[in-house]
């Protein structure tokens, strides 16, 4: 017997109460007719107001020293993202979003080392909310006239959270998830690609290399623990390598952020390459958790794995090049560290510090050569995070939401803000994996 969905904590109906009794209140009042008007004014469409990352619940508090570095920053970051988001559809802009499945990759890696069920739970109280007792899958989302539509899967970003799916049907074996995971996979029969590489979203073929993360994270969780192997490992690999293909920045090992077959149509995009302008950490970054990840499931006898594991030790050697020598981490644009206006981004930085350190876990790198590069980096972040007056970890410095840019300068001006949602994801991933050794001395026995 498949165990029950975990109930998930209702929203409360207080604010939407009140303002339905306003409402009334004001369509009952006696308002005069207007004078007559030979042009009449037109009544203005309301822009439907778009959610943007919640700070979380105003009475979320936990027992953490104030101003002092915890046990584990791990431990603590999952713990964070608990107590602001007791319901996790609320945190982002839409209730459904890739940032969920991101972040749950780092709670599966802690609950793997530790064994302490609360991850495993609240991944599946949000899951449940979208998988139906038939494994059907069910998400909306508001479109910008206002209205309430369902959920397509027609961009990759919406297909990360489905790797979160995958994981659960091999976590629990609990069919309902596998029913649900296929309706993922079935997505990639049909979507568009440019030479070979899937367009990010369904509506034009721009090829970026967060898709590349996106989507392939889904495909490589779905090959090893659901069905359809050799199919998923081999899109991977394609999708890896076409990517590298067209986005390589020379001989540098680094990768720009997309590439489209008209650029005429994309401001971003060079006249005559259809390349983007330049190496950005943050995408970089998704690249380089995609990569060794592939290699972790990639069978040592398949035709392209050497091609692949080319790639990431050519990455690897890049990274280890631009690192920040005063700082240990890497900047916004990686490869343009004496450009005014640079900074060191840790969202970027976090990636960075998971990739090599997998990379060492894996048999790819060379310890003794990358083991340091990795503890600097990691020591970098620690300066963006601190525990704050209410015990809750906060990761400062970070862009939140970045897209593609047209230039360095547009890349650098971002605005940085407190828990940008992928730095918080990026530091939960790095500590995760930093404190691998120190979490699994809490593993019961």
């Amino acid at each position: 017997m498949r165990p029950r969905p975990l109930p998930y904590p209702m929203r409360t109906a207080l604010t939407v109460g009140l303002s339905g009794l306003l409402l009334l209140g004001t369509a009952a009042a006696a308002v005069p007719d207007p004078e007559p008007s030979a042009t009449p004014t037109p009544t203005p469409t309301p822009t439907p107001t778009r959610r943007g990352t919640s700070p979380g619940a105003p009475d979320a508090r936990l027992d953490y020293a104030p101003g002092r570095a915890p046990a584990l920053w791990s431990i603590a970051t999952a713990e964070t993202i608990m107590a602001r988001y007791p319901d996790y559809r609320t945190a982002y802009w839409k209730d459904w979003t890739y940032v969920q499945g991101y972040m749950f990759r780092g709670f599966e890696m802690l609950y793997e080392s530790t064994g302490d069920k609360r991850y495993l739970d609240y991944m599946r109280r949000y899951i449940d909310a979208f998988v139906d007792d038939k494994g059907q899958f069910h998400a909306t989302k508001t479109d910008r006239n206002g209205q309430v539509q369902p959920e397509t899967l027609t961009n990759l970003d919406n297909l990360m959270t489905g790797t979160t799916i995958a994981a659960l049907y091999e976590l629990t074996g609990d069919e309902r998830y596998k029913t649900a995971a296929r309706q993922f996979r079935e997505v990639f029969d049909t979507y568009p690609r440019s030479d070979g590489q899937f367009w990010h979203g369904t509506g034009a073929p721009n090829m970026w290399i967060d898709g590349v993360f996106m989507g392939q994270m889904f495909a490589i969780r779905y090959g090893r623990s659901v069905a359809d192997a050799a199919y998923c490992f081999d899109e991977a690999v394609r999708q890896i390598t076409t990517h590298a293909k067209h986005c390589r920045k020379g001989d540098s090992g680094l990768y720009l952020h997309a590439w489209t077959p008209e650029p005429a149509k994309k401001g971003w995009a060079d006249a005559t390459t259809g390349l983007s302008p330049e190496v950005w950490s943050e995408g970089l970054g998704w690249y380089a958790l995609v990569v060794p990840e592939a290699l972790a499931v990639l069978p040592k006898d398949h035709p392209r794995r050497s091609e692949v594991e080319g790639i990431f030790r050519g990455l690897a050697a890049a990274l280890k090049r631009t690192q920040d020598a005063k700082t240990g981490g890497w900047y916004m644009i990686v490869d343009k560290p004496d450009e005014p206006g640079n900074w060191i981004d840790p969202s970027g930085t976090a990636m960075f510090v998971y990739s090599l350190k997998r990379g060492i876990e894996l048999g790819l790198l060379a310890e003794k050569e990358y083991a340091p590069v990795a503890a600097r980096g990691f020591e970098s972040l620690l300066p963006f995070v601190s525990i704050n007056d209410r015990g809750l970890v906060d990761v400062d410095g970070g862009g939140d939401g970045i897209s593609i840019k047209k230039d360095f300068a547009e890349y650098v001006g971002v605005k940085r803000v407190l828990n940008a949602k992928e730095a918080v994801g990026g530091f939960l991933w790095a500590a995760a994996i930093m404190e691998k050794p120190e979490l699994a001395k809490l593993k019961k026995r």
